[in-house]
């Protein structure tokens, strides 16, 4: 059966990230999504841009042994504020006479985008991995910059000089508070609720902080048991983005490859075709966190008309009988017609095609198409 619509289309994401929020929007947006955006942290950019300048300048004129890259957008920063301060070509100069190491692809990529090749790549993208090369090599004596990443040092700097290196430090960002924290704790208390399909995660302290604010609005289990249930997809970038995630027994969906386009492309495939529809005679059946979808195509159903499908759709092809509808509609009502209600509405909502099927004196069940089910070829 061919889509009819964009593969995303009536999910809800959130996405925790400042730097290229936007990015993950539009891409996400452009395939159907409902993306919203509560930045865990804030980037400050150009912390004492003095020092920075210095330690360039300093570079420049004495060269190093080996120069640290550990984030990409640390690095543009870096070149942005040499470029702005008329240091941009002896810099990228002083660093075409120097070993390069990065950590990981999106550092080497930005030195790759100034025309720099990096002798080393930790493909971990911990500056551990880092450590550990460079000790192993031995750096006693060397003069080693280190551009730090948003948290600031991380021990790279005390392991290399406790093996007799002479490191110094390079800070162009540094994580500050959310831009709005009231944001961020409305998206944990409304990830909690079962508002979003998935919530998407680009480094490990904005993670950590995000599941830090879910701590303090007492909402933290509840999503960790969404999670754990498959009701609430949790993306991050890379390993070392997921590793505050999985520490609270979250396991997040990870991309092969520690990109952005990786993770865009991952979530769309689990979120859009490896999402196991329901075969309806009428199409392929998707319920997202706030609607429903049939091909692709997003479907007007009230809050009450999606519960109604949650319980059809639970064990797919069984009557549910109309006290059972009763249980999971708002309201404590036992009257038969309240069901009947919500069932004949949620039809209007379908435009009557046949979704749901009514079995007389039982009670209600999706009508399945039992040729789709028996293959496995809806998508």
């Amino acid at each position: 059966m061919t889509p009819l619509g964009p593969v995303l289309a009536g999910t809800s994401v959130l996405v925790t990230a400042q730097r290229r929020a936007d990015d993950l929007a539009l891409a996400l947006g452009r395939r159907g999504a409902v993306v919203s955006v509560a930045s865990a942290l804030g980037v400050e950019s150009h912390i004492d841009e003095d020092t920075l300048l210095a330690r360039t300048r300093e570079l420049v004129a004495e060269s190093a042994d080996v120069v640290v890259v550990t984030t990409g957008i640390g690095f543009r920063s870096w070149l942005e504020t040499a470029e702005a301060a008329g240091l941009g070509e002896a810099l990228v100069d002083a660093l075409a006479r120097t070993r390069l190491v990065a950590r990981g692809p999106k550092a080497r990529g930005a030195l790759q985008a100034a025309g720099l090749v990096p002798d080393w790549v930790a493909e971990s993208e911990t500056s551990a991995e880092i450590a550990d090369f460079l000790c192993t090599e031995g750096v006693d004596g060397q003069r080693i910059f280190v551009q730090h990443h948003g948290a600031g040092d991380d021990g790279l700097e005390v392991r290399l000089r406790a093996a007799g290196g002479h490191p110094v430090g390079l800070v162009v960002y540094r994580w500050g508070p959310p831009p709005d924290p009231d944001a961020v704790a409305a998206s944990v208390r409304d990830a909690a609720a079962g508002a979003y399909d998935a919530v998407v995660f680009t480094s490990a302290p904005g993670a950590a902080a995000w599941l830090d604010a879910a701590l303090a609005e007492g909402v933290r289990d509840d999503i960790v048991a969404l999670a754990r249930g498959g009701l609430l997809t949790v993306a991050a970038v890379g390993p070392v983005t997921a590793e505050p995630l999985r520490v609270v027994g979250i396991d997040p969906l990870v991309p092969d490859r520690g990109r952005l386009g990786s993770l865009v492309r991952t979530l769309i495939m689990h979120l859009g075709d490896d999402h196991e529809p329901t075969p309806t005679t009428a199409g392929a059946l998707r319920l997202r966190a706030r609607t429903a979808t049939l091909d692709h195509e997003v479907v007007g159903v009230s809050p009450s008309g999606l519960a109604v499908l949650r319980a059809l759709v639970a064990v797919p092809g069984a009557v549910v009988p109309r006290e059972a509808l009763l249980k999971v509609l708002p309201g404590c009502s036992t009257d038969p017609h309240t069901a009947e209600v919500a069932v004949a509405r949620l039809r209007d909502a379908f435009g009557g095609r046949p979704v749901v099927e009514t079995v007389v004196k039982r009670g209600y069940r999706i009508s399945l198409d039992h040729q789709a089910l028996g293959n496995g070829a809806v998508r």
